[in-house]
């Protein structure tokens, strides 16, 4: 039987204090997620929470970051508007990496056996060269694997191998990406 009352958030680390949380949160809602906010202003604010972004990443307006010290983007990698990285735990995104519009990578759960309903959070990594399509998500603990592709509107929530597409109907094997 669960029993909220219990839920506490032990064994999770929001890794900065409430004064920069919130300090974040302000800047976040009126300036990083603004349509007049240019991207390279976007990295920047990024870079100057703690994150490690690389050269040439592109991040459109409306993408939802809840801590950017928990956030890697390799080089010349794109986030589409809308989209959100829920990073509860560390979220870790390879370099020429697509990740579309209102995609949902979301590193937090829940135990749902646990009467507390205690969080079972884990790390996401989406390896070079994958592609998160539009509305898919990806849940708490996956890789996805060098040039693979999780579909329009999919869930994933088990590992996906390199060169491997994941659809709503199923996955399957891709062939080599071409230079």
């Amino acid at each position: 039987m669960r029993d909220l009352r219990t839920f506490t958030l032990s064994g999770y680390d929001k890794g900065r204090g409430i004064a920069v949380q919130a300090l974040w949160f302000c800047v976040m809602n009126t300036l990083f997620m603004a349509w007049f906010c240019p991207a390279r202003v976007r990295v920047a604010l990024l870079r100057a929470f703690g994150a490690h972004i690389g050269e040439g990443v592109l991040i459109r307006h409306r993408v939802r970051v809840l801590w950017p010290w928990k956030l890697t983007v390799g080089d010349h990698t794109w986030i589409g508007e809308g989209a959100w990285l829920l990073n509860l735990e560390p979220v870790t995104i390879g370099s020429h990496v697509c990740v579309s519009q209102e995609a949902l990578l979301c590193t937090g759960s829940h135990d749902h056996r646990s009467a507390d309903f205690r969080y079972r959070n884990a790390p996401i990594r989406v390896e070079d060269g994958a592609w998160i399509a539009a509305r898919a998500t990806v849940l708490a603990g996956v890789t996805v694997g060098r040039h693979a592709v999780v579909g329009a509107g999919a869930v994933l929530g088990r590992d996906l191998p390199e060169l491997t597409l994941h659809t709503a109907d199923g996955t399957r094997a891709l062939k080599e990406p071409t230079p």
